[in-house]
């Protein structure tokens, strides 16, 4: 279904506005040289531009802050222009930071005001569909203060003590319950306040801003995320994601 075919959502649940931020300022070194991680062409359109659109598809999203890399905004500003984007969204280009923690806080301090619920997403997951973004952003709406799209777990995980030289044999300590664990996706949702307080408050190495609000002693929920919302991290990973975009072509005409 197209964009322009969409239905649109009820009133009442889409009262208030979502905005979307997009850290794309890192390099992406395990896709090996070449151009940032978010530039990498994916079926002829970069990676970030593919990002954008599947925050934009949904309508209750008002604005896209995309966060360049520090010396690239105005690069990251004419590739968004270069390309169709929905009149309806708006879209901002800011400098990101040395990591991802302070770029994601840079495109925070860069929203307006009115817009109370903030999604974060990786433009590393450029195909994520837009039902997953609803249903993150529903559940915000729901009284939710964080919220994650997550998946099972296909295969067992070890705890392991980390070998002191890289790749040798590391030994097992545990073997967590995997009915227990999912994986976490993007984009992550939030009430905006909560957010900006994770942010100001966060100690120690966070792997995702839901890991901040943990450590405010709040609540984080996971609802069913989907499997076309993997990770782009290494070249393996730019097949599957070509074969993704091949097969919603030949069905949907995407």
């Amino acid at each position: 279904m197209s964009d322009d075919s969409r239905p649109s959502p009820p009133a009442g649940p889409y009262t208030a506005r979502t905005a979307a931020v997009i850290p794309a300022a890192g390099r992406g070194v395990r896709l090996g040289p070449g151009a940032p991680k978010a530039l990498r062409v994916l079926g002829g359109t970069p990676m970030l531009i593919h990002a954008v659109r599947a925050m934009a598809a949904s309508r209750a999203v008002s604005l896209v802050v995309v966060v360049a890399p520090p010396d690239g905004a105005a690069e990251v500003k004419s590739l968004l222009d270069a390309h169709a984007l929905p009149e309806r969204t708006d879209f901002l280009v800011v400098p990101g930071g040395q990591s991802r923690q302070e770029s994601v806080k840079l495109g925070l301090d860069a929203l307006p005001p009115g817009h109370d619920i903030v999604l974060v997403h990786d433009a590393a997951r450029p195909l994520v569909p837009v039902d997953t973004v609803d249903a993150v952003i529903e559940a915000v709406r729901d009284g939710a203060p964080a919220v994650v799209p997550a998946l099972p777990l296909a295969d067992t995980v070890k705890q392991v003590e980390p070998a002191g030289t890289p790749g040798e044999p590391e030994p097992v300590v545990a073997t967590p319950e995997r009915a227990l664990l999912r994986a976490v996706q993007t984009p992550q949702g939030f009430d905006r306040a909560t957010l900006v307080r994770a942010h100001e408050t966060a100690t120690g190495e966070v792997t995702d801003d839901a890991g901040m609000v943990e450590q405010l002693g709040l609540t984080v929920v996971a609802v069913p995320g989907h499997e076309e919302a993997f990770k782009i991290t290494r070249p393996l990973d730019l097949v599957l994601a070509e074969a993704v975009l091949a097969r919603r072509r030949l069905n949907d005409g995407y």
